[in-house]
């Protein structure tokens, strides 16, 4: 009478595991032979005989014996009638109205490119990457899952703001590992389509797929997780495909705005396994970095524009000048080249102020008059105080000149303006100490350096 033994079992089975655990793993069980010692199972999928049989097999033979049915092995089966659903894998721009037991969720789509229904950019490679201070030690990190080789952190949890990296990355491990370990089962996707194909799994009545394609990854890739806060039955299964993953030990790469504590609505449990393996922020680029990704792309485009110039200087104000975002930067070199092209033109710092001016305006830095004179009174070692007082001294008097050229510089203000912040200092005063730096500038070489990384330090 295997039914009603396994009848008596399953409710001790619930208070043992758990209604979410019971409902998802043990409920769909069919107990089809108990003899010999032997219980034979029906399961609907392989890949679910093979997780019961890991984590509840034990509890499953325990509640046998209790019943009076001591068995020494759990064998599983797929069920006949389940077979037919999965026969045929989907692929990308299969229509939506084909029959459910047609269709699966798939692995991996037919070109080497894609991974699970996500479009792997090419240039996104290691390749392409430019390296800096603020990326490296993300790069590193990166490298070291693309490896392929023992996890060492569990997971790499990458976070920064737009256009800082973080996608580029996550291409660059997913290309990296299809050349070097075409065996792994690499699943890379977006949070959004995580989401959606949970939904679509509840949908259909496909659940068991859906957990057969994510825990049965080697690595599983998911980008922008930040867009599962507050979707709770999502939520809720990202976190149980990450436990499962964890326990088996395959890779987890994650990227996210921000770090996971800072993640409004993310439950904490999740927040907590986010932030058990190695988390990575890709800061704000730095001068040197914008400059290196220009001259990279640069590089790009001397093919594909042949005969056209770029002027001494172009890079390095573009470098100064648009510090926010990596896309707004390369856009820009993109767009100078295009209008070049159309208009026959060299690609000057004109040509830059005339094509670029809304992207100029709109990346324009909104510095302060007490922000330079706190940065240069740093740079020069005095006090703020003494620089904006009365003092006359040298060393004191000389960093004042240098701040007021920078304020003229780098902000809009009216020069009456810039005097009052300097102590009640009359307009014209302002009008020499700018005058004199722009002669000291011509004739010393250490003038012009300390003008120019202050700017930098300034505008980065």
């Amino acid at each position: 009478m295997p039914n009603e033994a396994w009848g008596k079992v399953r409710e001790e089975l619930i208070k043992r595991v758990g209604s979410n655990n019971y409902k998802t793993w043990i409920e769909p069980l069919r107990l089809s032979d108990l003899k010999n010692g032997v219980a034979r199972f029906e399961v609907p999928t392989t890949f679910f005989g093979d997780w019961v049989s890991r984590n509840f097999s034990d509890h499953i033979r325990g509640q046998l014996a209790k019943a009076g049915n001591p068995v020494d092995r759990i064998e599983f089966s797929v069920a006949q009638a389940a077979r037919p659903a999965v026969k045929r894998a989907e692929t990308i721009g299969q229509s939506p109205a084909a029959p459910v037991a047609a269709r699966r969720l798939p692995l991996r789509n037919g070109s080497a490119d894609e991974v699970a229904g996500a479009q792997l950019e090419s240039r996104f490679t290691f390749d392409s990457f430019v390296v800096g201070k603020p990326n490296e030690l993300a790069h590193a990190a990166a490298r070291r899952v693309a490896e392929g080789g023992p996890v060492t952190f569990n997971p790499l949890f990458l976070y920064g703001g737009v256009g800082l990296g973080k996608t580029h990355l996550m291409h660059a491990i997913a290309h990296e590992l299809q050349q070097k370990r075409p065996d792994l089962r690499v699943l890379y996707l977006s949070a959004e389509q995580f989401m959606y194909r949970f939904v679509q799994a509840l949908r259909d009545k496909q659940i068991m797929d859906f957990k057969e394609l994510f825990r049965s990854v080697d690595v599983l890739m998911v980008d922008d997780v930040q867009f599962i806060a507050g979707k709770d039955s999502t939520q809720e299964e990202f976190f149980h495909t990450f436990n499962a993953l964890v326990d088996q030990n395959k890779q987890i790469v994650i990227s996210a705005d921000r770090a996971p504590g800072e993640i409004k609505d993310l439950e904490e449990r999740i927040k907590s396994r986010l932030q058990c393996g190695l988390v990575v922020d890709l800061h704000p680029t730095d001068y040197e970095l914008r400059l290196g990704i220009l001259q990279s792309k640069v590089e790009h485009y001397r093919n594909q524009y042949r005969g056209l110039t770029l002027s001494p200087g172009v890079l390095e104000f573009l470098a100064h000048r648009i510090t926010t975002n990596v896309r707004v930067l390369e856009g820009a070199l993109m767009r100078l080249y295009a209008f070049a092209s159309l208009v026959g033109r060299e690609i000057d710092l004109d040509l830059v102020q005339e094509c670029l001016s809304d992207i100029l305006r709109t990346s324009e830095k909104r510095l302060s008059i007490e922000e330079i004179q706190r940065k240069v009174a740093e740079h020069y070692n005095v006090r703020l105080s003494d620089m904006i007082g009365p003092k006359r001294l040298r060393t004191i008097a000389r960093p004042r000149q240098v701040a007021m050229y920078l304020c003229k510089q780098l902000t809009s203000r009216s020069l009456p303006e810039i005097g009052r912040r300097f102590g009640g200092r009359d307009h014209t005063t302002i009008m020499h100490g700018i005058r004199k730096i722009d002669e000291l500038m011509a004739a010393d070489s250490q003038m012009a350096d300390d003008i120019q990384l202050l700017k930098r330090l300034l505008q980065s």
